[in-house]
């Protein structure tokens, strides 16, 4: 895998994107912690292919002339070094690199960068159950009031803090989509789009460049027939993890194709 990756030229987040995955499930690959399912083995099949005709390709190039020699004194001197930048633009970019590896020095560091205290039970969930579950199923089935949404929430912030998922769908009922989308900006400062049935008319609101990243949508808005093609559409990203609201209202079933 490592070779793989290497071949192409690739850091690891580069090469789990072209695979529709997430770095960590990356490293656990490289290091033999995991195996790849069978979509991801589809895919490095395809990899590999590519990669073997773009060096085939290579070969039958010709390759290109040598560099004429030229003294030191004829080589262009090389630019300057300019330190009139802006300093408080400088210090932000280190700070965001600083805050992007927090979750390295600090295993709870979600609930340091969150507008939240969280009760001992929320940490106990979150980060003694939740997190050390790989991939993710989980029931939170606490009585209204102990905080579901500050759990998921706080979930949700470490796992994209610690790069474990880059795409999440919250499916809740219509009265709650804002209050979710609410608590998600002002809490966890994670900014989602809600979808409506007329983003679907208009274009696929489930895809990145669309902002279908971080989405949260009603459950009847996506029981709809064009939403939910346009979610289940080929050329949708399949979401790292997805959230439904009022679980206790739904229902298994099996379909027929």
């Amino acid at each position: 895998m490592r070779q793989l990756r290497q071949r192409f030229g690739l850091t690891q987040a580069q090469f789990a994107e072209r695979l529709h995955v997430t770095p960590l499930t990356v490293l656990r690959w490289e290091s033999g912690q995991s195996t790849p399912r069978p979509l991801a083995l589809a895919k490095l099949g395809e990899l590999e292919r590519e990669l073997a005709s773009q060096e085939a390709g290579r070969r039958r190039s010709q390759p290109s002339p040598p560099a004429a020699w030229k003294p030191k004194s004829q080589l262009a001197a090389p630019p300057a070094l300019d330190f009139a930048g802006n300093a408080d633009a400088i210090l932000a970019v280190a700070e965001a690199h600083r805050l992007a590896f927090g979750h390295q020095f600090n295993p709870a560091f979600a609930t340091e960068i969150s507008r939240i205290d969280p009760l001992p039970h929320q940490r106990i969930a979150v980060y003694e159950h939740m997190l050390r579950q790989d991939p993710l199923r989980f029931l939170l089935a606490d009585d209204a009031g102990a905080g579901k949404t500050i759990m998921t929430g706080l979930a949700m912030r470490e796992m994209l803090s610690r790069g474990r998922v880059a795409r999440v769908l919250v499916v809740a009922p219509a009265g709650l989509v804002g209050n979710w989308e609410r608590e998600l900006r002002t809490l966890f400062r994670l900014r989602f789009r809600i979808v409506a049935g007329e983003d679907a008319r208009a274009g696929n609101p489930f895809l990145g460049s669309a902002g279908g990243d971080l989405a949260i949508v009603s459950l009847d808005t996506l029981a709809g027939a064009r939403t939910f093609g346009r979610l289940a559409s080929a050329e949708t990203p399949p979401y790292d993890l997805a959230v439904f609201d009022e679980a206790h209202k739904l229902s298994a079933e099996t379909a027929n194709n």
